[in-house]
């Protein structure tokens, strides 16, 4: 028998699934695809995003092509263990701007057998590590990573570069700040910005 860390029974039916990619892979797509066959399969869904992300819609998760889903806005991680109790499958978008107790919270809906279904961008513009996904990847029992096209070479995208001047981490918008690149054109237009400071 498997304990959690508070010594309840670990259930084996749950599990943690994450879509991670660049901006404009299709990231947010594909979890509303499993998000809807679940729904056709008659489950209990409960889908979360950050109170920040306000691009698209308030209430709702919405990819880039216009596909949406209702949705709950939170601050804060952990107020998911408390809104999805009588749910089967969790949903969480732009998981990247939660703190990092989104990792102990998605491994307690899996532990409680729940199947949670995680996206968020894996890099930050800089082609760093984002926020708590290292974690969710390392504890996930299925990744899948999408990628975008890059829109100068044509080629497969992994990275998100920042077209406008911020420093900041979080810098919320769309193909007006962001374009997805290749890693020889991201290191290209890396190396052109250093050169211009």
């Amino acid at each position: 028998m498997l304990l959690d860390k508070s010594g309840d029974k670990i259930k084996d039916s749950g599990w943690i699934e994450v879509i991670c990619g660049s901006m404009f892979s299709g990231k947010t797509e594909e979890l509303i695809r499993r998000i809807k066959r679940a729904k056709i399969a008659k489950q209990k869904i409960k889908i979360f995003k950050p109170k920040q992300d306000v691009r698209f819609a308030k209430k709702k998760i919405v990819s880039h092509d216009k596909n949406s889903l209702k949705s709950k806005s939170i601050k804060s991680a952990k107020k998911i263990l408390e809104l999805s109790t009588k749910s089967q499958v969790i949903g969480i978008d732009e998981a990247q701007f939660f703190d990092d107790a989104i990792v102990d919270v998605c491994n307690e809906l899996a532990n409680s057998g729940k199947r949670v279904i995680v996206a968020g961008l894996d890099m930050d513009y800089k082609g760093k590590p984002f926020g708590p996904m290292p974690s969710l990847l390392a504890v996930a029992e299925y990744v899948t990573k999408v990628h975008a096209v890059c829109t100068r070479s044509g080629k497969m995208a992994s990275y998100t570069h920042r077209t406008v001047e911020s420093e900041d981490l979080i810098l919320l918008g769309d193909t007006k700040k962001y374009e997805a690149l290749s890693r020889k054109e991201f290191f290209k237009a890396n190396k052109v910005k250093a050169k211009k400071k």
